[in-house]
C-alpha cells in the first residue's frame, strides 16, 4: 500500500451516506460492463471488415497478455484487499485474492488502449465510449471497495502497456514479413 492510498480510497469509497445510485452505478460497471463490452466487440469481429475484426483480436489478444501480467504481478506481489486491512466498505462479494494489480482496470484498459491503437483518430466516439467505459470499470472497483487506488493505477499500467507490446509485436513480425517476401522477389531465380 503506497501513502496516498488510505486517503484516496476513504474519499472514493462508498459509504452508508453515499447515495444508492451510486452504489448501484458501481456494482453495474464492475459486475456487468465488462461482458456487455465483450458482446459487441465479438458481434463486431463477426460483422465488420478484415481490418476491423484484426483491430479487435489485437485488443482482445491485449487483454489476455494484461490478465496474464496481472496473474505474475500478484504471485510475486500478493498485496491485501481494503477488507483484508479492516479497511472502508465492501459493497459486493469478493475472495480474498491479491488485489494487485487489478485485473478488472487491467482488462478494461487493454482493451481501450488496443481499440485506440486499432480506430486511431478516424472514430473518436469509439475512442471516447472505450475510455469512458474502462475509467468507469476502473473507479467502480475502488467505490465498491475491493482495491486501493494503487491496485487500480497498476491495473491501468499494466493494461495499456501490454495492448502497447501487442501492437508493436504484430508490427515488428509483419516489417519482418515483408521484408522477407521483398528479399524473396530480389534474389536471382536459380533454375
Amino acid at each position: 500500500m503506497l501513502p496516498f492510498d488510505p486517503p484516496v480510497f476513504h474519499f472514493l469509497n462508498a459509504n452508508a451516506q453515499s447515495p444508492l445510485w451510486w452504489i448501484q452505478a458501481s456494482r453495474f460497471a464492475s459486475n456487468w460492463l465488462p461482458t456487455l463490452c465483450a458482446l459487441p466487440v465479438i458481434a463486431a469481429m463477426l460483422a465488420l471488415g478484415k481490418g476491423w475484426r484484426r483491430s479487435l483480436q489485437l485488443a482482445l489478444l491485449s487483454m489476455a497478455v494484461a490478465w496474464i501480467a496481472c496473474r505474475l504481478i500478484r504471485w510475486g506481489i500478493p498485496m491485501p484487499r481494503p477488507a483484508q486491512l479492516g479497511m472502508g466498505h465492501q459493497w459486493i462479494q469478493h475472495g480474498s485474492s491479491a488485489s494487485f494489480p487489478s485485473m478488472h482496470a487491467a482488462g478494461a484498459f487493454a482493451l481501450a488502449m488496443g481499440v485506440n491503437l486499432g480506430v486511431g483518430r478516424h472514430q473518436r466516439w469509439l475512442l471516447i465510449c472505450s475510455w469512458t467505459l474502462a475509467i468507469g470499470v476502473a473507479l467502480s472497483r475502488v467505490v465498491l471497495g475491493v482495491h486501493f487506488p494503487s491496485d487500480i493505477l497498476a491495473g491501468m499500467l499494466t493494461g495499456a502497456v501490454s495492448a502497447a507490446l501487442v501492437w508493436r509485436s504484430t508490427l515488428h513480425i509483419k516489417q519482418a514479413q515483408r521484408r522477407k517476401r521483398l528479399k524473396q522477389r530480389l534474389q536471382p531465380q536459380t533454375s
